[in-house]
């Protein structure tokens, strides 16, 4: 399996990745690869092996319609990302952790974000006593 965080290493498929998200929250169900390279004015073949390895890395999802492709963000794998930076935050940061903008109506993105952090740190907590138990 390709380790996710040298397919995000690559600025451009971050920016196709980023591009993917928001077309996803304007409601589109996909995006072609000719879309791609016109929004980010890079070549046909270069937006192509980008994607490749983006599918290979199964963060992206293709939806087929006749000789075209229309590609949609999976964000289950970048869940590997966030568990592996979350206690970076956390302990960075504790309760006093920057804002994040998320697409929810105010109340729900606070006791999101709550939740969240609540999760993240007791995970972080609990690896952190394992660890040490072990020893």
């Amino acid at each position: 399996m390709t380790d996710i965080f040298d397919v995000i290493a690559d600025g451009t498929r971050r920016d196709i990745l980023q591009l993917l998200l928001r077309r996803g929250d304007e409601g589109e169900s996909g995006i072609s690869v000719s879309q791609i390279v016109a929004d980010l004015g890079i070549s046909q073949p270069t937006v192509s092996k980008h994607l490749k390895v983006l599918r290979d890395a199964d963060l992206v999802n293709v939806r087929e319609d006749g000789q075209r492709r229309f590609y949609s963000l999976a964000v289950e794998p970048l869940g590997a990302v966030d568990d592996w930076l979350v206690p970076f935050l956390v302990d960075a940061y504790g309760d006093d952790a920057p804002d994040i903008d998320y697409p929810l109506p105010d109340g729900a993105a606070h006791a999101a974000e709550v939740v969240g952090r609540a999760a993240a740190s007791a995970k972080h907590v609990v690896a952190n006593a394992l660890k040490r138990l072990s020893a």
